[in-house]
């Protein structure tokens, strides 16, 4: 195991877990951070299980080739599909099993049930995350007596990355899956944006919800997980650099990253282009 200090690594598919990163940073500005985005070969949503999970498990031991002790998935559908099987499977047999690796989706839904009063909840997520229901077991195995609907919203990522998400064509396809959600239980109270990109039409998504119905966006959950995770695990928390530093990999062209990350970020970056196999 090696003993010098090393950022928390940060994976995502593609940019959305840019929004994850920013929030985790406002929570603890003091650590640093090495931000891995597989921009190249996303997206992962519609990919299957196999695939999903081979391309994660490539981007965690890059970040671990980097020295990174603790890596997050700041993606849904590789936490949905991959997750699992990395902390079960291989960590345990890698050279340092005592590195870790943890998700999105379980922060997420803890407070769920703090948060609905109906106890009936909607998830709004890709193709890839609803097709695996990671949500509704999840949810499940902490409050049995929650009521689950899911509704895919395949064109939600593309119009952020776009840049089109405060764009009038974006309104139908939000409404579209608000309506189609809804419709399928009148009584939900609570939804959660299953997407790390989705916080960007908030907003948008906002408008066409009634004003009683409670949006759950990831980051500040994650962020106050992750926290309170390093403060029960002291001997990780040790392992971990405090400069204040991020760094930014990217599977793509560095230009290219950099302009759609500007998409998510209020800073301006430089990024290095990297190979993941």
């Amino acid at each position: 195991m090696l003993s010098q200090k090393a950022p928390i690594g940060i994976f995502d598919s593609g940019y959305g877990g840019l929004t994850i990163l920013n929030e985790i940073r406002k929570v603890m500005p003091q650590y640093d951070y090495l931000y891995l985005g597989d921009n190249a070969r996303s997206p992962y949503g519609s990919r299957s299980f196999e695939i999903v999970y081979k391309f994660t498990l490539q981007a965690v031991k890059k970040l671990f080739s980097f020295g990174c002790p603790l890596v997050i998935l700041a993606c849904n559908t590789a936490s949905a599909k991959a997750l699992r099987s990395i902390q079960q499977q291989d960590l345990p047999l890698m050279e340092d099993p005592t590195r870790r690796v943890l998700g999105v989706i379980r922060p997420t839904i803890e407070i769920i049930d703090q948060l609905s009063s109906t106890k009936h909840v909607g998830i709004l997520a890709t193709e890839g995350t609803v097709g695996s229901h990671s949500y509704p077991i999840e949810i499940g195995k902490l409050f049995p007596s929650l009521v689950v609907h899911e509704e895919a919203c395949p064109m939600w990522v593309p119009l952020v990355e776009n840049g089109e998400y405060n764009s009038p064509g974006a309104d139908f396809f939000v409404r579209k899956h608000l309506e189609a959600l809804l419709s399928k239980d009148r009584a939900i109270d609570t939804i959660v944006l299953g997407c790390t990109h989705y916080p960007l039409l908030r907003e948008k998504i906002q408008q066409y919800l009634p004003s009683f119905v409670h949006i759950v966006a990831q980051g500040e959950y994650v962020a106050t997980s992750l926290k309170d995770y390093l403060l029960r695990h002291r001997d990780m928390e040790q392992r971990l650099s405090k400069e204040g530093t991020t760094r930014y990999l990217s599977t793509e062209q560095e230009s290219k990253f950099v302009e759609k990350a500007s998409v998510f970020l209020q800073e301006s970056i430089l990024a290095e282009q990297i190979i993941i196999d």
